[in-house]
């Protein structure tokens, strides 16, 4: 449904669903670990089943992006894709509806003196993230740490809008709406940390086309902009949740030589900086998005 589909008050029986579902993911987030990983695990299977079209975007994500693995290679690694979001659902639910405090004996910091060095120029910071199962328990993580604002884009369901916005603000300092990049230039021109996830396909208006695992991709072209326009320091980070299941936040050096004043060269170097993290936990990656949705002219669609 639109968002002017939906009715004014909250308590109309069209969200009854929602209220339904966000009391399960409350009780969720109450669950010991070892039960969530397990739940977790099948659940993503369940979802691989079920959900046919996510399940060919993930197969066709990854035929694309690791075309030297065989066919066998392949399909293991979208089962795990799929486990591993599930068990993001998780937690997710965790990060929401549970205090962070409870992931401090369960987090570790590599690298922090990256992080530490930026926030000490004093000239803002953008945190580059990727879109992984653990992007909400990383802001929960971080929040630990740093305080930081975060891009997000409204839900067209105003309930599950209004409780998502309620639970990220307990997590983060501010939640700044993707359209009001007059607020995101405010907040970094502060000294302010914004966490950022550029890896998304946004259409032909906003992007150029660089290689992303060897596949021209859409990539927005705000990312350097924002850093010419406020000085603020590019650093990418990774979250990852370990084979100890502990949580590991990563931060990398600042990247180098951004921005060129070129859009094509800065896509294609922050596109290699973002590929060179996924890597490093493929299967943690939400490959069931539609990364490749938008061709050059004249090129066909990847997932027809």
């Amino acid at each position: 449904m639109a968002r002017k589909d939906y009715p004014d008050n909250l308590w109309h029986p069209v969200y009854w669903p929602t209220r339904a579902g966000f009391a399960i993911i409350w009780l969720c987030a109450w669950l010991p670990w070892p039960v969530k990983y397990t739940l977790g695990k099948w659940a993503g299977l369940i979802i691989r089943r079920l959900a046919r079209s996510r399940r060919k975007v993930t197969e066709r994500n990854i035929q694309l992006c690791f075309p030297e693995l065989s066919t066998a290679e392949q399909q293991q690694l979208v089962r795990k894709v799929f486990i591993q979001n599930g068990i993001g659902l998780f937690e997710t639910a965790t990060a929401w509806f549970r205090p962070a405090s409870i992931l401090k004996e369960i987090s570790v910091v590599k690298n922090g003196h990256y992080m530490q060095e930026a926030i000490d120029s004093g000239k803002g910071v953008i945190i580059l993230g990727t879109h992984v199962s653990t992007l909400d328990l990383a802001g929960a993580v971080s929040s630990l740490f740093f305080d930081i604002d975060i891009f997000y884009r409204k839900h067209n369901n105003p309930l599950f809008e209004q409780i998502m916005t309620h639970c990220r603000e307990k997590i983060y300092r501010d939640t700044i709406d993707k359209k009001d990049l007059k607020k995101a230039i405010r907040t970094l021109r502060k000294g302010n940390i914004l966490w950022y996830t550029p890896d998304q396909d946004f259409g032909r208006r906003v992007s150029v086309f660089a290689p992303f695992f060897g596949v021209e991709a859409a990539t927005v072209s705000i990312t350097s902009r924002l850093v010419k326009m406020t000085g603020s320091v590019p650093l990418p980070v990774s979250i990852s949740r370990t084979e100890d299941n502990t949580y590991q936040l990563e931060f990398f050096p600042p990247l180098e030589n951004y921005p060129t004043g070129d859009d094509v060269a800065d896509a294609t170097s922050l596109n290699k900086t973002l590929e060179e993290i996924i890597r490093m936990h493929p299967d943690q990656y939400m490959w069931m998005h539609r990364r490749f949705k938008t061709r050059p002219e004249g090129e066909k669609s990847l997932y027809d």
